[in-house]
Parts: structure tokens; C-alpha cells; sequence
């Protein structure tokens, strides 16, 4: 496996952008793609406030932070940036259709050697991979939001998945200073096959009038010794996306106890979506 130095990351979004920092920082040549110059501007604006705190605390020095920000370079198209990349970092939103349709086409232009990634959170590796021609260099890499801060990265195998691609996804994490943990592809990997059942079970306590959503998050701080409550952690992370996910640990195991609470479709149709839209099981 040659080593990996250019890489272009696929979608600038909260994901995107943090995905994008930490290879800058870290060495990496990086190409951010976005649909629209304004979406790219936005992310490469995130990437230097975050950059800019990094400094104030300081961690990073301002040439630290300067040489980061020279390394990312912007394109608006995927066939050039991926033309001479070694690896492609795929960080979309939670739909298979979209995701298909971006590696399929990195798949045409990415040189052959070139490990295609996917920073999905609960679709199918497996899956994804068949859509191209490479599956062998097909690969999960879960990072966690935000990116900058989290440690872990989830590194998922697919069923054809070779074991040069997962030592080199393994490898290139740890430069990144991240902590990797080496996961097989079912639904929801290990992270959200875990956790979302928790959040669902939460939702389940308010709905069913348990408790109040702050006594609940209470509980499991004070008495399981979570940093963050589970509903202050839906919130965080976005209500859509944690039905998304449980409708994906649904449909992949078809066992009752994924049935996302009634509570949650409500909540998500109503667009109360928690720290995105300023409403969730909190007002923000």
C-alpha cells in the first residue's frame, strides 16, 4: 500500500469541515469538495474560527494554523479533485442514493491505488462498496462530531474489505492523532448500534411521562456518569439523524426493539430537530 499524502474530502458540512481540519493540521494535502462556492466558503470560514480558538488555547501557533490553511484547497467538481488523491474521504448526508452516486463517480476518476472512505454513521460499507469497482479498497471511517475534539475514529470493514486498506486507514488515523477502533459492518457499526437504542429508550421515558426531559438527562449524568445526557445529546447531534440511524438499525435487523418512539417521528415532522433549528427536547 503506497502511503498516503493527498487527500480530498467530499462535502464541507459540520462533518465535512472537522474531517478536513484535522488532515490539514496534521500534514495532509487536502481538497475540500463542495456543490456551490458560498457551501465552500462556509466550511473553509468554520475551519479557520476553529483554527483561530486552537491558537488562543494555545495549542497550535499561528503558523501552525496559517501552513493548515495553505494545505486546503477548494474544488467545486469531484473528477478533479480526486484525479492524484490516495485517499477520498466521502462526508454527505445519511442517504444511500447520494452516496451511490458520488462514488460511483469518484470510482471513474480516482487513480487506481486510491482507498475510497465513507464517513457514514450507519449505512452499509458493504453496500456502498459495490457500487464501485475497487470494493477491495473500500472502507468505513466514522469520525465523531466535533471532529477537531473527538478522539475516536471507527473504522469499519466491509465484507471485501483487504487488510493493507484497514492497516493503512489504522495508520493514517493515528497521525491524525485519533484513536482508532477497528469495527466489522452491521448495522449502526458499534457506536449507534449502542448508543441510539439508549437515546430511543429516553425518548420512550418523556413520552410515555416518565419523566421531564431535564430529570432524565439528570439521571444518567449524575448516575451513570455521562457527560452529556441522552436527549441533550439527540439534540446535539440532530433528531432527524438519530431517526434516520434507528430507521436504519430498523430495517437492517428487523427486531422490534429499533422501533423509533412515536415521540421522535413526531418531533422530526414537526421540525423541532434540536440544536440546528433552536428546538429539540431543549430551546436553544
Amino acid at each position: 500500500m503506497s502511503e498516503i499524502k493527498k487527500v480530498a474530502v467530499i462535502g464541507g458540512g459540520t462533518m465535512g469541515n472537522g474531517i478536513v481540519h484535522v488532515f490539514a493540521l496534521n500534514g495532509y494535502d487536502v481538497k475540500l469538495v463542495e456543490t456551490k462556492q458560498e457551501f465552500a466558503d462556509r466550511a473553509l470560514n468554520t475551519i479557520d474560527k476553529n483554527l483561530s480558538r486552537m491558537v488562543s488555547k494555545e495549542k497550535i501557533s499561528e503558523g501552525e494554523k496559517a501552513a493548515a490553511i495553505d494545505r486546503i484547497q477548494p474544488h467545486l467538481n469531484i473528477p478533479g479533485a480526486v484525479m492524484e488523491s490516495d485517499l477520498i474521504v466521502e462526508a454527505v448526508p445519511e442517504n444511500f442514493e447520494l452516496k451511490k452516486k458520488i462514488f460511483t463517480e469518484v470510482d471513474e476518476h480516482a487513480p487506481e491505488h486510491a482507498i475510497l472512505a465513507s464517513n457514514t454513521s450507519s449505512i452499509s460499507i458493504t453496500k456502498l462498496a459495490a457500487v464501485t469497482k475497487r470494493p477491495g479498497k473500500f472502507i468505513g471511517m466514522h469520525f465523531f462530531n466535533p471532529v477537531p475534539v473527538m478522539k475516536l475514529v471507527e473504522v469499519i470493514n466491509g465484507l471485501e474489505t483487504e487488510k493493507s486498506v484497514t492497516d493503512a486507514i489504522m495508520e493514517t488515523s493515528k497521525k491524525l492523532g485519533k484513536v482508532p477502533v477497528p469495527a466489522n459492518d452491521f448495522p449502526g457499526f458499534v457506536s449507534n448500534r449502542v448508543l441510539m437504542p439508549m437515546i430511543n429508550e429516553a425518548i420512550f421515558c418523556v413520552h410515555e411521562g416518565v419523566a421531564e426531559p431535564v430529570h432524565v438527562d439528570e439521571v444518567m449524568k449524575l448516575g451513570m456518569a455521562h457527560p452529556m445526557g441522552p436527549l441533550r445529546l439527540a439534540d446535539f447531534i440532530g433528531l432527524d439523524v438519530c431517526l434516520d440511524i434507528l430507521n436504519v438499525l430498523y430495517d437492517g435487523f428487523k427486531d422490534p426493539k429499533y422501533r423509533p418512539c412515536p415521540l421522535l417521528v413526531k418531533m422530526v415532522d414537526a421540525g423541532k430537530l434540536g440544536d440546528k433549528t433552536g428546538e429539540g427536547f431543549f430551546t436553544y
